[in-house]
């Protein structure tokens, strides 16, 4: 027997339906406030558990660190790569976020030879201001040997920028070569949260790419170690390498301040030429 339901019946039936949307709807809009109270960003896929890539950071083999640090000195493409929009954060809406203000290639045999790419980040704000700031310094050193007489000096710089997951990542890197002093490699980052702006601490990097600090850390106490061995191992064969004191808190994550991330990959850099003239550096790939 076939039975009819009342076409009030089936209002009601219509009704409840369009009311479970719309308390599941509220349900995840609070779930999502809550989420980004905490952590500043959200990723739906991952929050309603849709997103099923691979997430890399903290998991590469040996043989991935290995290929990836070897290309280290080759990204510094004095570019910004990103698929954001990031047209709402731009201070020059004709400029890219990240563009080269400054590049000069010149040379006088036995004075210098500059080669400068000097970025600017393209944002109105107090804390990018200082850090545009910093950045010039690295210009007026370029003004500054573009005077001199007779010290030989060789001088680049060169850049590279990222953003991903609304953080954006800039690196910068100097080479300096003054007469017989030994070359000095200074490397400097800044790394901003373009959703909730402001600056950006490594580990709330780590929480943001889900890698453990303590992980982390462990990574990065195990790469210096190795260095101090390597380093170590050379003096006993009459070698001047430039020593780490593995015992430094430099190394603990709440002081690190040069790090840089880009697709997939977070690089932890130690540039000990940043307070002394050497070129040596660490690079730790998590």
């Amino acid at each position: 027997m076939k039975v009819t339901l009342p076409e009030k019946f089936k209002m009601k039936r219509k009704e409840l339906i369009i009311y479970l949307v719309i308390i599941f709807i509220c349900i995840i809009s609070v779930i999502t406030a809550f989420y980004v109270q905490f952590y500043g960003r959200v990723d739906f896929g991952k929050l309603l558990g849709l997103d099923q890539s691979e997430n890399i950071f903290g998991t590469k083999t040996e043989e991935q660190i290995e290929t990836i640090e070897l290309g280290f000195e080759n990204i510094f493409d004095n570019k910004i790569s990103y698929s954001e929009n990031v047209e709402s954060k731009k201070a020059d809406k004709e400029q890219d976020i990240v563009y080269t203000k400054y590049s000069k290639e010149e040379a006088e045999v036995n004075n210098y030879e500059v080669n400068i790419h000097i970025p600017y980040i393209n944002i109105d704000n107090e804390t990018i201001a200082k850090y545009n700031e910093e950045i010039e310094d690295f210009y007026k050193k370029a003004e500054e040997i573009l005077k001199s007489q007779n010290e030989n000096i060789i001088y680049t710089v060169d850049y590279t920028s990222n953003i991903q997951n609304g953080i954006l990542s800039l690196m910068i890197r100097s080479n300096l070569k003054e007469g017989t002093n030994a070359q000095r490699e200074i490397i400097q980052t800044y790394n901003y949260d373009l959703r909730n702006n402001k600056e950006i601490t490594l580990e709330e990097i780590l929480k943001i790419i889900d890698v453990d600090t303590q992980t982390a850390q462990n990574q990065i106490n195990d790469k210096i170690k190795s260095e101090q061995d390597r380093v170590e191992e050379l003096k006993s064969l009459g070698y001047n390498i430039y020593s780490r004191d593995r015992q430094s808190d430099i190394y603990n994550l709440e002081n690190i301040s040069e790090y840089y991330i880009t697709s997939n990959t977070l690089y932890v850099i130690f540039a000990y030429g940043n307070n002394a003239n050497t070129s040596e550096k660490d690079v730790i790939v998590i």
